[in-house]
């Protein structure tokens, strides 16, 4: 070796508490990032001049552009190098977050949150975990750092609500976003102590055609169904216009089933050409041996379905909570403050519950303590109802999900071999975002709907996303029951 690596010896002693800081840092901006904008939706949509309808869609195209890109980003990790992407991505996201302090209208809101945060947050969450464990190599320094980055996300996702409420109500729902800039400039500056050791053996190539493909079948198909809430799910409400040509006339088929079909075909195309560079000895976007087997796949349904229930649940209840009872920005985090200790009491005991029970169990478990929180939310709130009637519900869901969540992905994550790991949590992070973003799609479009108003929009909304949680139910009892040895992984962002 030449004496680039003689710095190298002391690094391990000295970088484990260097790293760990950004890394928690980053993962706990970009978790609240994806949770601290529902409580400010009447804010924003009377200062940009929009309707709920907007800014449902630029928390859902947000979510979406991480799992668009979350697959392309992993492997960029090992093209260009890991402290390189990990800081661009920081500064991506920090340059969007001044966008969208600074945005005028909806359309530069989209620009700087959805995309350009969407796009940093890609490019930097990859790194995060491999930085982890490339600089704590040992598996019980490894399960600590993964520990702290978990807690670091948990916390992100569960303030978000309250923190930017408080925000917003204090100062503005820009100000939220001038302070993810802040912290986004401190992890920049930390990130200074990372010494990389660079990535070793060859280094992969991108799959541009494989990441277009799977990008724009996963645009498609939300885009596809945010429609709905212009449109309507079946029956066109109003002509479907693109320029001054009408494509399809009011009374036609909603554009949403239009949408969602292109998407389709495109996702389609994706693994016919996945499979065709497989079989001509090239390297693909992904591998398809990831999606033949059956407890993963089984354990990306429960990942996808349980952030669908939690993010959709989220958006729900702050819509129904300032659209129809009026209620502020802090006081709509103050009401989802027991979701919040509820996933961060049961977080704390994931460890010390994955080493008694197998994950098969406490997944179902979790989705069922999950149902009983919606159903209570169902059953027991109404628009003059107390506000202590949230809670209950709200605790269980967020017990729930806690419970949960850590365990998935571990099934997940723990059906491949040690070289497969890059590109199963690439996927697994992915259908992750996925399901955020469909949650906000699909129960936003309910209940912002016009066809439903007030407590029964809300209501329609709460039995979508109860279906779907049994949807979960159903695959996690299909799970194999054993327990899964590997120690747990942390959550996606």
């Amino acid at each position: 070796m030449t004496n680039s690596a003689d710095p190298a010896p002391p690094a391990p002693a000295a970088a484990p508490q260097g790293v760990l800081l950004p890394l928690a840092l980053a993962q706990f901006i970009c978790s609240y990032a994806a949770s601290n904008m529902n409580v400010a939706i009447s804010n924003i949509a009377t200062d940009l001049g929009t309707t709920v309808s907007g800014v449902q869609t630029t928390i859902a195209v947000f979510t979406l552009t991480m799992a668009a890109l979350m697959i392309p980003g992993s492997k960029l990790t090992d093209i260009l190098g890991r402290t390189y992407l990990f800081r661009r991505g920081l500064l991506v996201y920090g340059v969007g977050a001044l966008v969208a302090a600074a945005a005028p209208g909806i359309g530069i809101l989209i620009l700087g949150y959805s995309l350009l945060e969407g796009i940093g947050t890609a490019l930097l969450i990859p790194p995060v975990y491999i930085l982890a464990t490339v600089f704590f190599p040992d598996l019980t320094s490894r399960a600590r750092a993964f520990g702290a980055i978990s807690a670091a996300g948990g916390i992100g996702a569960a303030a978000g609500p309250l923190v930017g409420g408080i925000i917003t109500t204090a100062i503005s729902w820009r100000a939220a976003f001038v302070v993810q800039a802040l912290v986004v400039a401190i992890v920049i500056l930390q990130s200074r102590k990372i010494v990389d050791p660079g990535v070793q053996g060859p280094k992969p190539r991108l799959d541009i055609v494989g990441t277009i493909l799977s990008a724009a079948g996963l645009f498609f198909v939300v885009v596809g169904i945010l429609q709905a809430s212009t449109y309507g799910w079946f029956a066109a409400s109003q002509d479907f216009v693109v320029g001054n040509t009408v494509v399809i006339p009011q009374g036609g088929i909603s554009p949403v089933w239009v949408f969602v079909l292109i998407g389709l075909l495109l996702l389609a195309g994706f693994f016919w050409h996945i499979r065709s560079m497989e079989r001509a000895g090239k390297e693909p976007l992904l591998s398809t041996r990831l999606f033949k087997n059956r407890t993963s796949n089984l354990g990306l349904i429960t990942q996808n379905t349980q952030w669908l229930v939690l993010m959709g649940l989220s958006f729900v209840v702050s819509v129904y909570l300032q659209t129809v009872r009026g209620y502020s920005a802090i006081e709509t985090g103050l009401v989802l403050t027991p979701a919040t200790i509820g996933i961060l009491l049961s977080s704390m005991a994931a460890a010390r519950l994955a080493r008694r029970r197998a994950q098969a169990t406490l997944i179902r478990a979790g989705f069922i303590v999950t149902v009983v929180g919606v159903l209570l939310l169902l059953l027991w709130v109404r628009e003059t109802s107390n506000v202590l009637t949230f809670v209950p519900g709200l605790f269980l869901v967020g017990l729930g999900v806690g419970v949960m969540l850590t365990s998935s992905v571990n099934v997940v994550q723990s059906s491949f071999p040690e070289k497969d790991q890059g590109e199963i949590s690439g996927l697994s992070r992915s259908v992750s975002n996925l399901g955020s973003s469909l949650g906000v799609a699909i129960a936003g479009t309910v209940i912002v709907s016009s066809l439903v108003e007030g407590n029964m929009g809300y209501a329609l909304a709460l039995v979508v996303l109860v279906v779907f949680a049994l949807v979960g139910l159903a695959a996690a009892f299909m799970l194999p029951a054993s327990p899964v040895p590997r120690s747990p992984e942390p959550e996606p962002a």
